[in-house]
């Protein structure tokens, strides 16, 4: 039997994994449970992806667009009139109050990287972006520290689940830029 040509098998394998730690968390995440959400056989899973690893990798690098797109949709960094802090703490508003799915699963893959290291170097790759993006506004230590205290109080609004406020953020942000 000829092999059937599925150029978009890939991607929905990955669309299929973060659908699955979505749902199911990390815990939840194999090569099976992806293989019978993106309705493909579980060899093309690890024909794909030897390794859970390298399918994680490629949900990261996924998932990690979601913040960036909220800055890039918020005129960051082109814009260099307006207040940064503010500009930041609406950007965060916006992306809180999407999908919150979405950033919570962001945030599961990001806080993966803790015990797999494959994972590591994605989460490096997206500081080091957003870091570089914020540096034609600020200096390169203080875009770091405004990613620091924008990751915390992303972490704190969804462990808590708090309200997102975004007059105590730009308050904040603006502390730290101001040094």
């Amino acid at each position: 039997m000829p092999r059937r040509y599925d150029p978009e098998r890939r991607q929905r394998i990955v669309d299929a994994a973060i659908r699955v730690v979505g749902k199911k968390g990390l815990a939840g995440l194999s090569h099976r449970s992806v293989a019978a959400e993106a309705d493909v056989p579980l060899g093309s899973t690890t024909y794909h992806f030897k390794t859970l690893d390298e399918l994680m990798v490629a949900a990261l690098r996924q998932t990690n667009e979601g913040f960036a797109k909220a800055l890039a949709e918020s005129g960051l960094p082109q814009s260099t009139e307006s207040d940064l802090a503010a500009d930041l703490a609406h950007a965060l508003g916006t992306w809180l109050g999407g999908d919150r799915t979405g950033v919570e699963l962001e945030y599961e893959l990001y806080l993966a990287a803790l015990r797999r290291p494959a994972l590591r170097p994605v989460a490096a790759e997206w500081t080091e972006e957003t870091a570089e993006r914020l540096s034609h506004r600020t200096d390169p230590v203080t875009a770091r520290a405004l990613l620091a205290l924008m990751d915390g109080i992303c972490l704190q609004v969804l462990l808590t689940g708090a309200e997102y406020d975004e007059e105590y953020a730009r308050e904040m942000l603006r502390r730290v830029l101001e040094g």
